[in-house]
């Protein structure tokens, strides 16, 4: 299947674009680690079924220093153990934030309780707001049928602003 609409040349995708990357800056500009975030991107990506997001936070995430290994793991990450405490506790976090029509409390207590012993308020905001941030990508790349796989790491840094 083809893709829909080219989202990153249409001027009004641009435009929107420009604005989606300065918002994902604040995210990127916190104090949440880098791979946690990175991790976060890949895993609610997978469970979208977003092939160009999951193409884009992979090869981020690798471009970064992200080993195959761990990244190969994430849709597993609770049969793994190469993720520590920290990161487990924001996967979970991740996925009931983004299975919400599959929990009709969205995030638990417990899960919430446990990403607060390892993450400070901050990072909890930062987090919520990436989980937010990448569904709202994930379904604008699953609409248009954006396909996965031309990717390369560095293609955005001009809407960086």
């Amino acid at each position: 299947m083809e893709s829909r609409i080219d989202l990153i040349t249409n001027p009004i995708g641009v435009k929107f674009a420009k604005r989606f990357a300065n918002a994902g800056m604040v995210i990127l500009q916190s104090s949440l680690p880098k791979t946690t975030q990175e991790l976060v991107s890949l895993r609610v990506s997978q469970i979208n079924g977003c092939g160009w997001c999951i193409d884009l936070h992979t090869k981020d995430a690798a471009a970064a220093g992200e080993s195959a290994l761990r990244l190969n793991l994430v849709a597993a990450w609770r049969e793994a153990t190469v993720f520590t405490e920290a990161e487990q506790a924001a996967l979970a976090l991740a996925e009931q934030g983004t299975r919400l029509a599959d929990a009709h409390q969205g995030v638990s207590d417990e899960t919430w309780a446990q990403a607060s012993k390892h993450y400070d308020e901050d990072q909890l905001a930062a987090l919520v707001l990436l989980v937010a941030l990448i569904n709202a990508a994930n379904r604008m790349a699953v609409i248009v049928h954006q396909k996965g796989g031309s990717y390369q790491p560095g293609i955005f840094d001009s809407l960086m602003s």
